[in-house]
């Protein structure tokens, strides 16, 4: 006899990793009735806890537990989600039991979990749409971000007169863990942080919802600090590799424009993928004065210098230098500019692998100056290119995967259809670089979403280039050397 949703779901908490075993059922089934409002339900085909979970929030619906809307639906999935979950203690012990084992079998089991649990959203991360494009740079990856949650019109309508609260005080506190959500802020039951250690310092280890790509992981410290980026940095990034070696980690800027868009919260990003940033080849070697480390200038569209030693002393070194020096350089010849009227522009974005048994670190130069020409900064997406991506430029666009807007998903279709000649909706701020394209390029129906796609991912090449603060022509190359030589 087929089971109803509820016996399915009491039946995947007890094999699940949760603190229920079998003598709990009629007491794990009271735990989900709390949640749902008395009643089993039909029968049901479904098996997965995702598809089970949904049809106990429609119970949930129509025995009038909860009203029927986008949040009170996210938060009652999360809570049934975290009935299958183990609680933090039980996860970390299971976590660094696995470590024993090998670093990877740790971070499989809480990667697989944190799917399962759908605290990844891996459904939605499915709908992004995901290419790559052949670029003077090598294949850059291009992702039209379509995963994003859709907003609650009431937490919409109630953020103007709801009275704020500072718990949690952002999404990246640890905090976080376990807390029920509310209008306007995402629901957390199922979530759960790995406790570790870096460089002598509690920090945690968790999964992004909506990961944009493999094995997407975040590193926060436990204490509410403002991001920066000095020899500390350098250290965690370096610790965190040889805790994970089989992922790379790296740091969002710690300025505005250049930044992420946390800055407020000291977090890294890391995870499981060979981004086209670490497939480019360095172009020319350079000398840093330091014994036992490899340098050189690589050929990316962002200023990037790669530094590679057995000794992770020697890459901290370096990278601090590399730092420190660029904090308080200026060559007004290429529009390098340290400080204006006090105010600082320079940092860098840094990330740090392992390269068979030597600690791999990218230092990517960063400038965060505006000026009349340039309000939105001058190494940034210019004007020309904003109509495709205008945000800023972060870690994992420095790496080289486009995360682009939902939008572009519909306009895009009907800058096919207005190359084409047929019919069409164009946004306007597309006009003058479609016309370029039609110009240039034979479109016919069997070619044109495929020459879009790529004019779309030379668009990032460009972006890329903006944001560059050495540009790959004589006088950028040549000015890069002569920062190089303030170096040595």
């Amino acid at each position: 006899m087929s089971q109803s949703a509820v016996e399915k779901f009491v039946d995947l908490i007890i094999q699940s990793d949760s603190p229920y075993t079998n003598v709990d059922r009629i007491y794990v089934t009271n735990l989900v009735f709390r949640l749902i409002g008395d009643g089993f339900g039909e029968a049901t085909k479904n098996e997965s806890a995702v598809d089970l979970a949904n049809e106990l929030v429609d119970l949930a619906v129509s025995h009038g537990k909860i009203a029927d809307s986008i949040t009170n639906r996210e938060i009652l999935e999360d809570q049934l989600m975290d009935l299958l979950t183990p609680i933090p203690s039980k996860l970390n012990t299971i976590f660094w039991t696995r470590y024993q084992q090998s670093p990877e079998a740790a971070t499989d089991y809480f990667y697989h979990l944190s799917q399962s649990n759908d605290y990844i959203k891996t459904r939605a991360i499915a709908k992004n749409i995901s290419y790559k494009t052949k670029t003077a740079y090598g294949d850059l990856e291009i992702t039209i971000n379509l995963s994003k949650p859709e907003k609650d019109p009431k937490a919409i309508a109630a953020a103007g007169r709801k009275k704020s609260t500072s718990y949690p005080v952002g999404p990246l506190a640890i905090e976080n863990e376990g807390y029920l959500g509310r209008l306007g802020y995402p629901a957390r039951s199922n979530h759960r942080v790995i406790r570790m250690m870096i460089n002598g310092e509690p920090w945690g280890f968790q999964y992004s919802p909506y990961a944009y790509f493999g094995e997407h992981a975040i590193f926060l410290n436990q204490k509410h600090v403002p991001m920066s980026i000095n020899q500390r940095t350098f250290v965690n990034l370096t610790d965190i590799i040889k805790q994970l070696p089989h992922y790379f980690v790296g740091s969002n800027a710690d300025l505005p424009i250049v930044g992420g868009s946390l800055l407020a919260q000291d977090h890294y990003q890391g995870g499981r993928h060979t981004f086209p940033m670490m497939k480019a080849k360095i172009d020319r070697p350079i000398d840093l004065g330091i014994d036992g480390l490899e340098a050189g200038i690589v050929k990316w569209p962002m200023a990037t210098i790669r530094l590679l030693s057995e000794d992770a002393n020697k890459v901290v070194d370096a990278a601090t230098k590399i730092a420190a020096t660029w904090k308080d350089y200026s060559d007004e010849s290429v529009d390098i500019r340290a400080y204006t009227d006090g105010t600082r522009h320079h940092t860098v974005t840094p990330i740090a692998r392992m390269n068979g048994d030597k600690f791999e670190m990218d230092v990517v130069l960063r400038d965060n100056q505006t000026s009349a020409d340039y309000p939105d900064g001058i190494f940034h997406p210019h004007k020309d290119v904003q109509h495709i991506k205008k945000e800023n430029i972060g870690l994992i666009e420095v790496m080289g995967r486009a995360i682009l807007p939902a939008r572009l998903k519909t306009e895009m279709k009907e800058v096919e259809k207005y190359v084409l000649g047929e019919d069409n909706q164009i946004a306007e701020y597309h006009k003058p670089w479609a016309d370029q394209l039609k110009q240039r390029d034979h479109f016919t129906k069997g070619n044109v979403e495929t020459v879009i796609d790529k004019e779309v991912g030379l668009v990032f090449a460009r972006v890329l280039e903006d944001a560059g603060v050495y540009k790959w022509n004589g006088s950028g190359q040549a000015a890069f050397d002569r920062f190089i030589q303030t170096l040595s």
